[in-house]
């Protein structure tokens, strides 16, 4: 079977082609990109042959109406789309209501849990930061959302009136002393790191002063520009969501 798999963010839309148990041919398109040029930039990048399309959405019901027409015609098939539930795979939801969780959440601890099958810390570092606990049972201990780098430095212009649009740079060194800025714009994007960094930190600390033994498990865009500051490293796993999917997918057949 060959499925076309799909990780629709707030800010981006990656993509893998599964088959025999793997993922290849990824890649990602920008929001950004596909208001300028259409969705047709994004089916020029995408085979016509599969079995399966499965996505996992949180751009909104709008988006993934016109997701699933393009691609519909592009492939010729529909385009199934994963929804949150109270149990899949090992992992048990701590919501009451499990579909006001997050899919991209969801489906990342599901990616999370199959590899490692141990407690874990799960952080997905994007447009927001979320922070999911599953502990040795696979039972999910609850989670926070906090506002990921670029959202978190955004804020500060907008609301204030003498700080600075800051304009994200991936190459940035906030360790050791380096992470006091020495102007605005540094000492913003510092700050912002640091927020996160320092977020994540803490949730480990706390789980490890609680009996937890977690792995800690790192994706998202902004992965790469925090996996040095960490207080310990983290396993890097850049298609969390697109493998989460995949086990999904599999444990339906």
């Amino acid at each position: 079977m060959k499925a076309l798999l799909m990780d629709v963010g707030n800010s981006r839309l990656k993509w893998g082609i599964s088959e025999n148990g793997e993922i290849r041919r990824t890649g990602q398109i920008s929001h950004q990109k596909i208001r300028e040029q259409g969705l047709h930039e994004l089916v020029s990048k995408l085979p016509h042959a599969v079995d399966q399309v499965f996505a996992s959405n949180v751009a909104g019901a709008s988006f993934a109406t016109r997701l699933s027409g393009i691609i519909g015609m592009h492939c010729g098939r529909e385009v199934h789309f994963a929804k949150t539930v109270h149990e899949a795979c090992g992992v048990t939801n701590s919501y009451k209501q499990p579909r006001r969780m997050g899919v991209d959440r969801w489906v990342a601890m599901i990616g999370a849990w199959v590899e490692v099958k141990r407690a874990c810390a799960v952080v997905d570092v994007g447009t927001a930061a979320t922070i999911d606990v599953i502990d040795a049972g696979g039972a999910h201990l609850g989670g926070q959302i906090l506002p990921g780098v670029a959202l978190m430095a955004s804020a500060l212009s907008s609301e204030t009136s003498n700080i600075p649009r800051v304009r994200r740079r991936r190459t940035i060194s906030a360790a050791g002393m380096d992470m006091f800025g020495r102007n605005t714009t540094s000492a913003v994007e510092c700050g912002a790191l640091n927020a996160v960094v320092g977020a994540i930190d803490r949730v480990m600390v706390t789980l490890r002063a609680n009996g937890h033994d977690p792995v800690l498990i790192l994706t998202g865009g902004d992965a790469s520009s925090i996996l040095s500051l960490l207080a310990e490293a983290p396993l890097h796993r850049p298609h969390l969501v697109l493998y989460g999917l995949l086990h999904l997918l599999e444990s339906r057949q």
